[in-house]
């Protein structure tokens, strides 16, 4: 199963506040912890909402708004993508969450497999969207 580990925004994510190398080192040990047991996928931070647009449609037609968001609560500021057998074992590797982090939130969200869509999902379709991914991407 795939799990998004989704690092919430705080008021320091948003003003851009780069992270110590202290935070950047122990992170990258944490994500070589999750390469080493062989779960790790994909992971990288995003920059502040002020860099970023949200686009909604009504009628089938797009409006544009540039950020920044107000909202911190709603907003995310990084990723990692994890593959493991279980919710409780993404839960466990969160927990080891590098405490240099300071008081934040994160969030577990299982990912949709292809086999989730059924058979609305068909080979064609799967085959078609392999395709678009990089070469060495995973194509479940």
């Amino acid at each position: 199963m795939k799990f998004m580990i989704i690092r919430k925004a705080d008021r320091s994510t948003e003003a851009g506040v780069m992270p110590s190398q202290e935070l950047l080192s122990a992170m990258m040990n944490y994500h070589q912890e999750l390469a080493d047991a062989g779960v790790l996928l994909d992971g990288m931070g995003l920059r502040p909402s002020s860099h970023a647009a949200r686009v909604t449609f009504s009628g089938g037609k797009p409006k544009v708004v540039d950020g920044p968001f107000a909202e911190t609560k709603e907003l995310i500021a990084g990723f990692t993508l994890i593959q493991v057998k279980s919710k409780a074992e993404a839960i466990e590797w969160v927990k080891r969450w590098p405490i240099e982090d300071g008081d934040v939130q994160l969030e577990v969200r299982p990912v949709f497999e292809a086999e989730d869509f059924g058979p609305a999902l068909t080979p064609e379709l799967k085959e078609d969207f392999a395709r678009l991914l990089p070469q060495g991407s995973p194509k479940k």
